[in-house]
C-alpha cells in the first residue's frame, strides 16, 4: 500500500516549483540543482508506485478524507503508474538537456514552469474524477504556454498565442461536456460513472451521447487527432528543443483519457452509446496517420518533420485505442510508450542539428555542423524508430497494432505500411540535405562548437531506452496485456472507490 506516495508526483513539483520561484529565481545554479533533484526524486517514487500497481490491486487517495464520489480523489492503478513512470524518465532527459545545452539559461523562469508542468501532467494521469482531470489540464496549459515562450522570438510568441487559443477552445467544450455530464448522472467520478451510465434511462441516453461525442472531441484535441491538430505543427516546430520533447508526452494525455474513458466509462457495449465513439475515432485516426506521413515528406524545416511525425504516431496509437478490444489496448499502450520516447529524442537530435546551422530549413545544403557524424548516426536511430523500420521498437509497436487488427487488415494494414515507407522516405530526404549534401556546401571544416556532454547523454539515453523497450519488448507487452485486462474489467477499480449503492 502506497498511501500518502500516491500524491507526492503532484505535491512534489508543486512544492519544488514554488521554491524555485520565490527562493532561487536569481540563482541559476541552485535552480538546477533543487530542479534536477526533485526530478531524481520523482523518478524514485515513480518507480515505487509502479512496483506497487504491478502487484497490487488499484488504491485510492482521498484528499480531505472525504470518500468518494463526493470528494477529490486520486487513482493509482497501472495504468496511471505506467503514464507517471514514462513522464518521470522523460522529464529527467529533457533536464538533463536543457541544462547541458543551456536552454535554462535563457529565461529566468524555466525551471520552476517545468516542474509546474511536470504537477499538471502527472496530476492528469492520478486523478480519479473528469473534473480534477479539468484541472490538471489548465495547470500544465498555463506551464506549458510559459515554457513555449521561453526565450522570446516573435515566431514562438505567435504560435504560442495560437496554441493558447486552441486549447481554450477545448477548455471551454470540456466544460460543457462535464456539466452535461454531471446533469444527467450527478457525478464526475470515473468508477462512478462507469457503473451509472451502464444504467441510464432512456430519456437521458441522447443528451449523455452528445456529452460523450463533446468529451472524445476534447481529446481529440489535445491529441492532435485531425481534424483538430491544427495547432500543434507551429507550436512543436517553434518552441524550444527540450520543451518540445517534453511536449511529445502532453499528446499522450488526450490519448490516455482516451482510453481511460473509452474502455471503462463508455465502452462499446454501453448502451447509451454503442459503437458511436469508435465509429468516429477510427476514421479520424487513419486521416491523421495520412496527414502526418505526407507532412513528414513535404516538411520545409526540422522542426516541423519532428512535429508532423509527433501527428503521425498519434494517428497510430488512435488507430489501435478506437478498435477497445484487449489486443488493440495493449498494442497502444506499447506503442505509446515507444512514440513518447522516440518522439522526444527526436526534437532533441533537431535541436543539436539547429543549433549547429544557420536555420532548419530543408530548401538548401549548408556546410557540415560539427559533430556530424555523431549527430547523423543519432538522427538516423530515431528516424527508423519513429519511421517505425526494424529492428527498433516502433516496429514491434506497429506489428503489434496491425496484428491486433487483423480483421480489418487490408484497409488498416495498407495505411500503416504506406505511410511507414511514406515518412521514412521524408527522413532520408531531410538526413540527405542536412548530412550528405553538406559535404559538396563547403568549408570541409565544420565549426566548432561549444561541449555539450549533458545533451548528448540526453539524446543517447533516450535511444537506449528505446533499444530496451525493443530487447524487453516480450516482457513489457505481457504487462501491457494484464494492464489492457485491467482496463477492460475495471470491478477492481470500481471497488477500490468504496462507492455507495446505486438504488
Amino acid at each position: 500500500m502506497m498511501g500518502h506516495w500516491i500524491i507526492a508526483p503532484v505535491v512534489l513539483p508543486a512544492i519544488m516549483g514554488a521554491a524555485i520561484t520565490l527562493l532561487m529565481r536569481n540563482d541559476l545554479l541552485l535552480q538546477r540543482v533543487f530542479s534536477l533533484g526533485a526530478t531524481l526524486l520523482l523518478g524514485a517514487i515513480a518507480a515505487a508506485l509502479l512496483w506497487s500497481a504491478s502487484t497490487s490491486a488499484p488504491e485510492i487517495y482521498l484528499l480531505g478524507n472525504w470518500p468518494a464520489p463526493f470528494g477529490i480523489v486520486l487513482m493509482l492503478d497501472r495504468l496511471s503508474a505506467l503514464m507517471v513512470m514514462l513522464t518521470a524518465l522523460l522529464a529527467l532527459a529533457v533536464q538533463l538537456y536543457a541544462i547541458g545545452s543551456d536552454w535554462d539559461a535563457r529565461g529566468r523562469h524555466f525551471h520552476a514552469l517545468f516542474q509546474f508542468q511536470l504537477m499538471g501532467i502527472c496530476g492528469a494521469f492520478l486523478t480519479g474524477d473528469a473534473f480534477n482531470l479539468f484541472v490538471f489540464f489548465e495547470v500544465l496549459l498555463i506551464a506549458s504556454y510559459g515554457l513555449m515562450i521561453h526565450g522570446g522570438g516573435k515566431d514562438r510568441l505567435r504560435a504560442g498565442v495560437q496554441y493558447v487559443a486552441f486549447n481554450l477552445v477545448g477548455s471551454s467544450l470540456f466544460l460543457f461536456a462535464l456539466a452535461t455530464i454531471y446533469s444527467v448522472t450527478g457525478t464526475l467520478n470515473i468508477a462512478d460513472l462507469a457503473v451509472k451510465v451502464q444504467m441510464l434511462p432512456e430519456g437521458d441516453v441522447a443528451l449523455f451521447r452528445v456529452a460523450a461525442v463533446m468529451l472524445m472531441l476534447v481529446f481529440a484535441v489535445k491529441g492532435a487527432l485531425v481534424p483538430l491538430q491544427f495547432w500543434l505543427p507551429a507550436t512543436y516546430a517553434n518552441a524550444p528543443g527540450p520543451v518540445a520533447a517534453l511536449f511529445a508526452v502532453m499528446t499522450k494525455i488526450g490519448a490516455y483519457a482516451a482510453i481511460r474513458f473509452g474502455v471503462m466509462v463508455i465502452p462499446p457495449t454501453t448502451p447509451a452509446t454503442g459503437t458511436l465513439i469508435a465509429d468516429l475515432m477510427m476514421p479520424a485516426a487513419i486521416a491523421t496517420l495520412i496527414i502526418g506521413a505526407i507532412g513528414v515528406l513535404g516538411a520545409a524545416t526540422l522542426g516541423r518533420l519532428a512535429a508532423f511525425a509527433a501527428i503521425a504516431s498519434m494517428g497510430t496509437a488512435f488507430i489501435a485505442i478506437s478498435a477497445f478490444t484487449p489486443a488493440a489496448t495493449a498494442a497502444a499502450l506499447y506503442y505509446m510508450v515507444h512514440s513518447t520516447l522516440a518522439g522526444a529524442a527526436l526534437f532533441l537530435i533537431v535541436d543539436l542539428v539547429t543549433q549547429r546551422r544557420a536555420h532548419d530549413r530543408l530548401t538548401e545544403a549548408l556546410p557540415p555542423i560539427h559533430r556530424a557524424g555523431v549527430i547523423a548516426g543519432l538522427f538516423m536511430v530515431s528516424a527508423i524508430a519513429t519511421a517505425g523500420m526494424p529492428p527498433l521498437s516502433g516496429f514491434v509497436g506497429k506489428l503489434l497494432v496491425m496484428q491486433a487488427l487483423r480483421d480489418q487488415a487490408p484497409l488498416i494494414w495498407s495505411v500503416i505500411l504506406i505511410s511507414s515507407l511514406v515518412i521514412i522516405l521524408g527522413f532520408a530526404r531531410a538526413g540527405s540535405t542536412v548530412f550528405w549534401k553538406a559535404h559538396a556546401a563547403a568549408p570541409a571544416e565544420a565549426p566548432e562548437h561549444a561541449p555539450q556532454g549533458l545533451a548528448f547523454t540526453a539524446a543517447f539515453g533516450l535511444i537506449a531506452a528505446l533499444a530496451a523497450l525493443t530487447l524487453f519488448s516480450g516482457p513489457v507487452l505481457t504487462w501491457m496485456e494484464a494492464t489492457a485486462a485491467a482496463l477492460h474489467d475495471p470491478s477492481a477499480y470500481i471497488a477500490a472507490n468504496q462507492l455507495p449503492e446505486v438504488k
